[in-house]
């Protein structure tokens, strides 16, 4: 057997289902050969496009993605992608063909390459071909994206056959967490916060018992939006994206502790959220990450689930309720209602901006407004995926999700133009969900090619374009300032033409009243995604785009 196909039996073994790619002759025959040993094969127009649907099928589906590309340029083409997985963490194994020669004009130095971005490099020998896709998939399978080098040379080597069993991995040992000054600290507290970041996603059920056994607050990095969704003492988002209420409790809080979240200045606007006088504490299995992005006053290494189990056994908190565990002071019925009240930021006054047709201008309808009226139409089973830019904050705090896995927030690496792709690759992982893929104008126009993919697999998509006719972030951080703006902002273009190009439905909103499409394509069957393209209105910059700039 020919090491390519080992090394797709193996992966396939190992729990690969789909693989996300541009094939070219590097990669052809490993990629058959994960076909050959039933996984899907799914086709995109372009690597970067291939790399953020890899991406958004691990974040979503909770396993390992497989992303499948040529050697050199199908690589580097890929590089963005790969590096917002990456930096979030997402596991995801890079099928990288190598030409080994340095003066083929494919050559590429990739374990360089994959340190660069932050990504785990294992190469493929022609001796070792099944151990080495294993431990590649397994370092995936551990949180990390990995970069796995196949030698073309190596690829067409003859090898022992393999058809299983894949070979069991023996467990770490698991060392019981110091909890000691943690376990004090919940104890002292009256006004404990819990936040939960990307590391504590699998968490909700232990983290859930342990905020009621100790009266805390709930509330989320942006990454781990919808984790505490229905629970009525979560406060959403942190940061940014707080609502006023949430900034003004988490503020109040004389005890912060972060799961698996490492506090980054989205997450704390600064550090001006957190209260000086308040004890932080962060819990993570990595400690490499303690006190990165600003001092704590305590840290616990350990997996988030296992620490807040041994703390609630502490406690004395069984799985039927409270033992002798402390209740905080502001877990109370008038909280409560001004939770339910004031929680979300559609509950939050504002004046709506949108704009009339005047004089040949056409109207324009608020960000706002319309993420409102977005919201009331859509099925509450919905993964929501968000690119980046101007617009972000408005899907990410006005539409709702029913879980953890129905956000997919691509902002670790700030690009604009992963979120349509990232999109497919969640559709893939739930197609039972109407997955919605939120973008600005700009990264639409970037990524816009992947609508030939959409069209093909089909999907219930639905492609949501904050449309200014700018790069609005820059608009609005250098306008104010009298900076010519001619190199960022656009005539206005008919994006729902060219998505109807592509065979999609498209559909432009500049009103409220424009809705009954949408409406009418959500009534079913969604066999062709739907692209609408709201015209917003482009009168004031956003907060968190203020917040952004101030970290450059």
């Amino acid at each position: 057997m020919r090491v390519a196909e080992v090394v797709g039996r193996v992966l396939y073994g190992h729990g690969a289902r789909h693989v996300f790619g541009v094939v070219g002759s590097g990669n052809f025959h490993v990629t058959n050969a994960l076909v050959a040993a039933g996984a899907r094969f799914v086709a995109a127009a372009h690597e970067g496009g291939a790399a953020s649907m890899a991406d958004g099928y691990a974040r979503t589906a909770g396993t390992v993605g497989l992303l499948s590309v040529h050697q050199g340029p199908g690589v580097t083409n890929a590089l963005t992608g790969l590096t917002e997985a990456a930096k979030s963490r997402t596991p995801i194994v890079v099928l990288a063909p190598e030409a080994t020669a340095p003066l083929s004009n494919f050559f590429i130095d990739l374990p360089a390459l994959a340190a660069a971005v932050g990504a785990d490099f294992h190469r493929v020998r022609a001796t070792h071909a099944a151990e080495d896709a294993g431990a590649a998939y397994r370092a995936a399978a551990r949180g990390a994206t990995v970069v796995l080098g196949l030698p073309l040379e190596v690829q067409d080597a003859v090898t022992e056959a393999w058809s299983g069993p894949v070979p069991t991995v023996a467990s770490t040992p698991v060392t019981a967490p110091h909890i000691e000054p943690l376990l004090a600290a919940i104890q002292a507290a009256r006004r404990p916060v819990f936040i939960a970041g990307r590391g504590a996603r699998a968490a909700r059920e232990p983290l859930t018992r342990l905020a009621d056994a100790c009266g805390a607050l709930l509330a989320v990095s942006a990454a781990a939006k919808g984790l505490f969704a229905g629970n009525p003492w979560n406060l959403d988002v942190a940061g940014g994206f707080a609502t006023p209420l949430a900034a003004e409790l988490i503020g109040a809080a004389d005890l912060v502790v972060a799961w698996g979240s490492t506090l980054n200045m989205w997450t704390t606007r600064h550090g001006e959220l957190i209260p000086p006088a308040a004890v932080v504490v962060q819990v993570d299995h990595d400690s490499a990450v303690f006190g990165v992005n600003r001092p704590v006053d305590l840290t616990v290494a350990g997996e988030v689930s296992a620490v807040a189990e041994a703390v609630l056994t502490r406690l004395g908190v069984g799985s039927t309720g409270p033992g002798n565990a402390t209740t905080g002071l502001w877990r109370t019925p008038e909280l409560a209602q001004r939770i339910r009240d004031h929680g979300r930021w559609r509950t939050v006054p504002y004046r709506d901006e949108s704009t009339s047709a005047r004089a040949g201008v056409p109207a324009t309808i608020d960000p706002r407004t319309f993420s409102t009226a977005l919201d009331d139409l859509l099925p509450s089973n919905r993964t929501v995926v968000v690119d980046s830019g101007n617009f972000m904050g408005y899907p990410s705090m006005w539409l709702d999700v029913p879980d953890v896995a129905g956000f997919c927030f691509t902002q670790a690496f700030q690009s604009v133009g992963l979120g349509l792709a990232s999109a497919l690759g969640a559709a893939v992982a739930r197609p039972d969900r109407l997955t919605v893929a939120a973008v600005g104008d700009g990264g639409f126009v970037m990524s816009a090619t992947e609508l030939v993919t959409a069209v093909r697999l089909a999907l219930p998509l639905l492609v949501v374009i904050y449309d200014d006719a700018a790069y609005g972030a820059e608009v609005h951080h250098f306008g104010p300032d009298g900076y010519p703006l001619e190199t960022v902002t656009f005539p206005e273009t008919d994006l729902a033409a060219i998505a109807s190009g592509y065979g999609c439905d498209g559909l432009t909103v500049r009103t409220a009243d424009d809705f009954g499409p949408v409406r009418h394509w959500l009534a079913g069957p969604r066999t062709r995604p739907l692209v609408v393209d709201a015209k917003v209105c482009a009168a004031r910059g956003s907060w968190w785009l203020e917040e952004a700039f101030r970290g450059h």
